[in-house]
């Protein structure tokens, strides 16, 4: 997971999951959406590889990435149990609270 979330950290990163989500797309195609270097997307291809998050296939000399949402799914689940937890906590805060205002408003009757 360590791996993923280091690689998503990064906007480009992100920007080109967002790319290959639904459609297999050749680097350069990738690239093409970018204002920097084919190297760096490259690098940025290699990233995602290594960390799982898109698979890369030879068509000639052409390289083809596609995303893995799969590969997401550790990270999707950490973060649903996340916000679950919170959002629980946040709710017996907030009914504390209630029962607090709500003993202290029977005392000033």
């Amino acid at each position: 997971m360590e791996a993923v979330l280091r690689a998503i950290a990064e906007p480009r990163r992100r920007e080109i999951l967002r790319l290959v989500w639904n459609a297999e797309k050749p680097a350069g195609q990738i690239a093409a959406h970018f204002d920097v270097t084919r190297p760096a997307i490259s690098q940025h291809l290699r990233v995602l590889r290594d960390a799982g998050l898109v698979t890369e296939r030879r068509e000639g000399t052409r390289r083809l990435y596609r995303a893995r949402p799969e590969a997401l799914a550790e990270v999707r689940a950490y973060l649903e149990w996340f916000w679950d937890d919170r959002l629980h906590r946040l709710k017996q805060a907030a009914e504390l609270e209630e029962r607090r205002r709500a003993r202290h408003g029977h005392r000033k009757d």
